[in-house]
């Protein structure tokens, strides 16, 4: 292989890892902003950051008294809706929660870049991290008194490598955050109408024939088909987790490049 050559995987080595080596790289900076995130949002409590966990957890047994004592949902499928349900809902509630913050996060975070300058490049991993630390117990509690053991330890891997494949979306809605506020205000809504296009409140079979076509276009159901499988052992179609990774190597690459080059940008607007 010629010079060339080395030199341009070398190029887009660096990219793919390059949000992994930032965190390695500010781990210090990565600790004291999560842990302000923490006191931030848990100071005053008697629980204090155990609120964090407790919150998701307590809404999940929400869920399930209402679907199991009060409607008393039931269907005929593989899988009780009430374990499909919430299965799907904690991966929802993950995601959700990421792409919300990550849209606000610059904003979040300017007074404190004012008063220190930082690498920017570290703020839109910090609702990534804060997702994976309030919902990966979450996630394998409810899981491991569904499924066992062993589809909590699946879950687990699942979550995480979702908040990988969830990091190119959190760099580009950093930036639409802060540059097209207006996003803002349209994004809840956009967010709500993804939820109900995903078989979240309802189980893919549900869906008329002419309609499930349709999910092919819609990551989330990828993603909510390969989680189910691992926990429930419904099926899944490999062809749904190659399009997810392909997804991911497509995105990565110009999801970091658009994000370094619009620093300068970024700094003045902090």
């Amino acid at each position: 292989m010629n010079h060339d050559g080395r030199s341009f995987f070398s190029r887009v080595f660096k990219t793919y890892s390059a949000p992994f080596l930032t965190l390695i790289d500010h781990r210090n900076l990565v600790y004291r902003l999560l842990r302000r995130e923490v006191v931030s949002r848990t100071s005053g409590t008697w629980l204090g950051g155990l609120w964090l966990v407790a919150q998701p957890a307590l809404q999940m047994g929400a869920f399930w008294f209402l679907l199991d004592f009060v409607l008393k949902v039931r269907s005929p499928g593989q899988v009780a809706f009430l374990d499909y349900f919430l299965t799907a809902m904690l991966a929802w509630l993950f995601i959700s929660e990421v792409l919300s913050r990550s849209l606000n996060v610059l904003s979040e975070f300017s007074p404190i870049y004012q008063r220190t300058v930082f690498p920017v490049q570290v703020l839109p991993l910090v609702p990534l991290l804060m997702g994976v630390m309030i919902y990966l117990p979450v996630m394998g509690g409810v899981v491991w008194l569904l499924a066992g053991w062993q589809a909590a330890v699946s879950s687990q891997w699942l979550l995480v490598m979702l908040a990988v494949w969830l990091i190119p979306f959190c760099y580009l809605l950093a930036l639409l955050g802060l540059f097209f506020r207006e996003s803002r205000q349209v994004f809840p809504f956009l967010l709500t109408l993804l939820m109900y296009l995903s078989p979240v409140l309802y189980q893919p079979e549900a869906l008329p024939p002419g309609l499930r076509s349709l999910m092919i276009w819609n990551p989330i159901a990828d993603w909510l088909s390969v989680i189910q499988y691992a926990v429930h052992g419904l099926p899944m179609e490999p062809v749904q987790a190659w399009g997810l990774g392909a997804l991911w190597m497509l995105l990565l690459p110009p999801a970091w490049v658009v994000f370094r080059r619009a620093e300068s940008q970024m700094r003045e607007e902090l």
